[in-house]
């Protein structure tokens, strides 16, 4: 038997899938980073609009976030206390509306580099944040409104109130309507973003598995 031909070969084969290891972990040195960058920051920015959201619909408020709603020449009590009390919501949003603003400008960085097919985290938390606010502003005018002619449009009128008030205020329902969608999105967004951050798919993330790592 050739030996040295053997041993020859073999560190040829040896040479080749060095060479190959380490350009493939140049390559995601380099040509990954911006992926690897963005991918930690859009999951830390899903993380705090997770928790902005959690705030903007907490149930208790405080006199300060409505002290700026003024009264309107023509306009009754129960609609000035009703349009006052759905300002809490729009309040709170505009005291996150950079972070949304910051998400939603990302959503297209995002496409561009890791995917097109990823990016429905950013749409499903957009139109939950929409939801809160549609709400907000349906509450405004169905807690003003007072008489009803029969009986018919007061139960209709209440079904409105507890569908947007269980999107308006955590916890009101039993069955969160908001809560579990979101809890979905952070965790959708966390999925694809991990498997960025841990170099998934590429040979370097693949021989760093813990299958392929000696035990120390």
């Amino acid at each position: 038997m050739d030996w040295i031909g053997t041993l020859r070969d073999a560190s040829v084969l040896i040479g080749t899938w060095v060479a190959i290891y380490g350009i493939d972990s140049w390559r995601r040195e380099h040509r990954g980073r911006r992926q690897i960058e963005l991918a930690e920051e859009t999951l830390a920015l899903f993380y705090e609009a997770g928790d902005a959201i959690r705030h903007i619909r907490h149930p208790a408020s405080y006199s300060s976030e409505t002290e700026s709603i003024e009264k309107g020449e023509h306009e009754s009590k129960t609609s000035y206390e009703a349009r006052k009390n759905a300002s809490v919501v729009f309040k709170r949003y505009n005291d996150h509306q950079e972070l949304f603003n910051r998400l939603h400008a990302m959503r297209y960085r995002f496409m561009a580099q890791i995917g097109k097919d990823k990016a429905k985290p950013f749409d499903d938390l957009r139109r939950i944040v929409s939801e809160i606010i549609v709400s907000a502003r349906m509450l405004a005018r169905l807690w003003a409104r007072e008489n009803f002619r029969i009986e018919q449009q007061w139960e209709q009128h209440q079904r409105s109130v507890e569908k947007h008030e269980a999107v308006f205020w955590e916890g009101l329902q039993e069955e969160d309507p908001i809560n579990p969608r979101l809890d979905k999105i952070v965790d959708d967004i966390e999925r694809t973003c991990r498997e960025v951050i841990s170099g998934k798919g590429t040979l370097h993330g693949i021989l760093n598995r813990p299958v392929f790592r000696s035990k120390g």
